[in-house]
């Protein structure tokens, strides 16, 4: 079933996700009446040069390169933790396609450990069955991106008043900023502006452009846990 399902997602984009009902449910309950989340689903094209680029510059560099997984952004948040530095986040696009179309967003500490054990296989699966540039549609189709916002579309009509394709690079880079935190920050913010200018200046290579075989060449330790131990560690 969940191979079928996983198969599907070459075929049709999911409609609605988990967290999707979930915040519907929570607005519907705190409102007395049916609330539903923006949500506009739109193939690749439709999101324009920018919106793509920004959300694998900032959430997930080594996208193209690793399969699901991160190992050196996972080493360096095991480090930060243990020096009792702030909690940085080491989940992929991949890993994060896989929690939200497959699985729910609980909170305590039983449901995250839960919802993590199976996130690592459904994301294996997913890398296996589903190409880079689809899982990064899909992504990009069902991130939350505001207060009952999901996707980048209803988050560029929602934000700026315009289709996703038509936003500047500095506002797909707003726009993306927001992610850690979209039901409490906002693009135009002070914060989001310096997070926007920092995603702008972390270029990095599409697959066939110039410099793309270079960073797959230096690709080792964030595809695969023992590329770790080449430098010495």
């Amino acid at each position: 079933m969940i191979v079928l399902w996983t198969l599907s997602l070459n075929l049709l984009l999911p409609p609605l996700t988990a967290t999707m009902v979930g915040r519907s449910l929570e607005a519907s309950v705190s409102a007395g009446a049916p609330r539903w989340v923006a949500h506009q689903t739109v193939a690749m094209p439709d999101f324009g040069p920018w919106i793509p680029r920004a959300a694998v510059q900032s959430e997930d560099a080594w996208f193209f390169h690793h399969h699901g997984f991160d190992f050196h952004a996972v080493e360096k948040a095991l480090a930060d933790a243990e020096d009792g530095l702030p909690s940085r986040g080491a989940s992929t696009i991949s890993q994060q396609v896989a929690k939200n179309v497959f699985l729910w967003q609980g909170e305590g500490l039983v449901s995250r450990a839960l919802r993590k054990a199976l996130e690592l296989p459904l994301t294996v699966l997913l890398e296996t069955l589903v190409p880079k540039t689809r899982i990064l549609e899909i992504y990009l189709n069902i991130a939350e991106t505001g207060p009952m916002v999901f996707g980048f579309e209803a988050g560029a009509q929602h934000h700026f008043g315009k289709s996703a394709d038509k936003l500047s690079a500095s506002e797909a880079a707003r726009l993306v900023a927001v992610l850690p935190n979209p039901r409490v920050w906002k693009p135009t913010g002070s914060y989001a502006g310096k997070r926007a200018s920092r995603i702008l200046r972390n270029d990095v290579p599409f697959p066939g452009e110039p410099g793309f075989e270079a960073m797959s060449d230096r690709a080792g330790e964030h595809a695969w846990p023992w590329g770790l131990m080449s430098d010495g560690r």
